[in-house]
């Protein structure tokens, strides 16, 4: 691997791009950051280029025309769509799965399949493609009823209801559904960097779905996260990394489709053991946020190791002590609908805040304003040496923050830092 300072290309406009963006952008192995297509926020941290990050050929020419020695590319339907593919095969380091690896987030069906063959723990679940096997697999399973969109749904192909209308109805707007049996017990988020060979778990996080307090509403694509969990059982890490995430890796290699880039497992913390909820094939958004302010490795040659498949040669995460909370402020609503074009105040007054950061995800420009362009506008991200003291930073961000019908979750972390999770 090179040691001349690297040249990095992040493809994406959402929060994940910009924290992963940002911690480059502080890495001393790092010359120059660019982003495409970005957003205000990463403007700050990288060179924005005008892209369709859906299309390899366009991502590879830019990455070329860079000189960049290493792309990566943040968002699913970009990595399901295949962009890896066309970027590496002009000779240029990827950071994601192929277009046929990255099927195990594209597909729940494939990914049940793949868990099934390796031997990983996850629920029970019946593929539907017809009203009739709908019915039965509801009457399998009873509530509360967990049905999955089998395709890419931003997060929210998924609901979790006793209601069976509604459960039936999500069904019906779908073309094919998984339905499984409902995981009792806390969910975890993992993460783990691979090669297709080698696998570094990250530190393990959690995020909240649902829109309003007390896990109530919709769900959502997350309203916040936080990470260190206190209340993890000892060695879960190894646990998930024996049982879960390397033979997920080692199957999908036998398969001949290696998986290099990021795994997530979706993990549910059942009264049966640990089970897996979901798996994607990239970083999450918003538990990347918190995860990139305590991340004491320098990035890029995690990142560079992965798409090298040199991973083993270099050192495994290492971690800031203390903790970090991330609040999502979302657009007047959202899940169901956002604001867009709504002006944006007192970003500057919350950064200016120690341990505070914000982290952008639906922000666009409008003359020289920052205003609202989607659901899940900004992360605040605060740190501090307890949990308790991360989440006060947060919420003391949140609150210089304001635009038109700002929402957010109040209790983020909230039951963690007082010792009842």
């Amino acid at each position: 691997m090179s040691s001349s300072p690297l040249t990095c290309l992040v493809i994406g406009t959402g929060g994940r791009e910009h924290a992963l963006a940002r911690a480059l952008s502080l890495d001393p192995g790092v010359a120059a950051v660019h982003a495409a297509p970005g957003n205000p926020g990463i403007a700050a941290v990288a060179t924005l280029h005008d892209v369709d990050p859906l299309s390899g050929e366009s991502v590879a020419d830019l990455a070329e025309s860079l000189g960049a020695d290493l792309v990566v590319v943040g968002p699913e339907a970009p990595l399901v769509a295949g962009v890896a593919d066309v970027v590496r095969a002009r000779g240029i380091a990827v950071f994601g799965p192929s277009g046929a690896a990255a099927q195990l987030e594209g597909s729940k069906a494939f990914a049940k399949e793949v868990m099934e063959a390796a031997g990983v723990p996850t629920a029970a679940a019946m593929v539907c493609t017809t009203p009739v096997e709908v019915q039965a697999a509801l009457d399998a399973y009873g509530p509360p009823y967990v049905v999955k969109d089998d395709g890419l749904a931003a997060g929210k192909g998924v609901v979790v209801t006793t209601d069976r209308d509604a459960a039936v109805e999500h069904a019906a707007q779908c073309e094919r559904v998984v339905i499984e049996e409902f995981l009792d017990g806390p969910e975890v988020s993992l993460f783990a960097l691979t090669d297709g060979t080698t696998v570094y778990p990250l530190q393990p996080a959690q995020d909240f779905k649902r829109i309003f307090d007390g896990d109530e509403g919709a769900n959502t694509g997350g309203m916040g996260a936080y990470t260190p969990l206190p209340w993890a059982p000892e060695g879960l890490v190894e646990e998930v990394l024996r049982d879960v995430l390397q033979p997920t890796v080692d199957e999908m290699a036998r398969r001949g489709t290696p998986f290099s880039g990021l795994l997530y497992a979706g993990l549910a913390l059942t009264s049966r053991g640990v089970r897996v909820v979901e798996f994607n094939a990239r970083f999450g958004d918003p538990e990347t946020q918190p995860l990139m302010a305590l991340l004491d490795s320098p990035l890029s040659p995690l990142l560079m190791g992965s798409a090298t498949g040199t991973l083993a040669s270099v050192p495994a995460p290492t971690w800031k002590p203390g903790a970090a909370v991330a609040v999502v402020m979302a657009s007047a609503g959202y899940p169901e609908s956002s604001s867009k074009g709504d002006v944006i105040r007192g970003l500057p007054d919350a950064e200016a805040l120690e341990g505070v950061h914000v982290i952008h995800a639906g922000t666009a420009m409008v003359e020289r304003a920052t205003v609202t362009a989607g659901g899940r506008v900004l992360a605040v991200v605060g740190t501090g040496g307890s949990l308790g003291e991360a989440r006060e930073a947060a919420y003391d961000g949140v609150s210089c923050i304001e635009f038109e019908g700002a929402q957010h979750r109040t209790d983020i972390a909230a039951k963690a830092a007082a010792g009842e999770a």
